[in-house]
This record gives structure tokens, sequence and C-alpha cells, in this order.
């Protein structure tokens, strides 16, 4: 069984968000924006081995802590897509930017690509590229489990901005549709920032994609 928790982080209240797999106790974290001894602390009570950090994207809300983490317990980091490179790049400047603790930029030890997998313990979770909130944001979908760790592409009742470099809002949408509404109206999403809700609530009444 795949379990996971959500840990907000930052000042920016990101939803972090630790995996596991039941049988193994291995674990990954997706999006260590900050606070790492916050996550840490969490991982240590439920008794965990984290192996991975997988990223969504590279702002400095869900990757600022990434580097840090990774150097301090020699983690391979799992993603984004190669389109936030320059994002990466960008990590100290956007520290400064947004008030942030001073932020590592880093080389992925993968990348990830549409269609892909990864894996944690037993479990392996897909992988889709969803362009329009950054060039090159994914989302991890847990079909055994009916959730989906979506970042900022999708939000309850909202989505993702696309007024920073190299967003769109054509290519935003286009990913909701095309790529997350298939997963099915039962998967429950677990966005970046604020509460979960499925793919059947937003199809509804979400005002930026309902009906669609």
């Amino acid at each position: 069984m795949l379990r996971y928790l959500t840990v907000p982080v930052t000042a920016f209240e990101q939803n972090c968000s630790i995996l596991w797999c039941d049988a193994t106790g291995k674990a990954a974290v997706i999006d260590p924006g900050g606070d790492l001894d916050k996550l840490l602390a969490e991982i240590q009570r439920l008794g965990l081995a984290l192996e991975q950090i997988w990223l969504t994207h590279a702002h400095i809300d869900h990757a600022g802590g990434t580097g840090a983490l990774a150097q301090r317990l020699a983690l391979p980091i799992v993603g984004p897509h190669p389109g936030d490179q320059f994002w990466i790049d960008g990590l100290p400047q956007q520290s400064t930017l947004f008030g942030f603790p001073p932020a590592q930029h880093f080389t992925p030890t993968r990348w990830l690509y549409d269609g892909d997998q990864v894996r944690i313990g037993n479990e392996a979770l897909n992988v889709r590229h969803c362009p329009g909130h950054t060039p090159g944001h994914v989302v991890f979908h847990a079909p055994q489990i009916d959730r989906a760790f979506v970042g900022d592409v999708l939000f309850a009742g909202s989505i993702g901005r696309t007024d920073f470099p190299q967003g769109n809002h054509q290519q935003l949408i286009d990913s909701i549709t095309g790529r997350l509404w298939p997963m099915g109206d039962q998967t429950v999403f677990i966005p970046g920032h604020g509460p979960e809700s499925s793919f059947g609530q937003e199809r509804r009444s979400n005002p930026y994609v309902g009906g669609s």
C-alpha cells in the first residue's frame, strides 16, 4: 500500500508530501521547499527511510530546500522535466527575491518526461508532463490509491498562475483537460497549496476549467 502525509512548509504554506511504501518503509518526499527539520522530524516519527526527492517544478517554495536536503542525506533528486532548468539555475536569486533562506541550485539526478515512472519500495507512480505554470512541470499519479500530486497545475477552485517567465495559460488548460481529467473523476489530487479536491469536483465547479 502506498501512503502519504502532506506537511505545509515555508511562509507560502506549500504542500510538501511524504510518500511511502507501507510494505518496505521506504519513502520519497515531493517538493521539499524548506523547513527541512520539520520534514525530517515527521519522517523520523513515522519510522521511514527517506530515499528520494521528487520535484514537480522548480519554483522556490517547492524546490528551495532540495539542494540542502540532497546534500545532507546524499539523496537523488528526481525531476522535474528539463524545461525547468532555468528555474533551478535561478534558485539563489529566487530565494533573495522572495525572502527565503539561501537556496542552492543543483543538477537533478534524473530528469523526468511524460510517460515515465518513479518507484519507491514496491510502489510505482506515473509521470505526466503538465506545462503551463512552468515549462517543466510534472505530475505524479498513483492510480493504485486514486491520488495525484499535481504541484501548482490545479487547485481546489482555481488553477496555477501563468504570469511567471515562460508560463502559458493555454498550455496549462490543455495540461489539465488533456492529462489530468483522463485520470478519472474519482481521483483525489494533492495541490501545491490549499486543500485536496477531486478531478470530478473541479470539472463540475472550478470557474477556470469547470465543464471542460
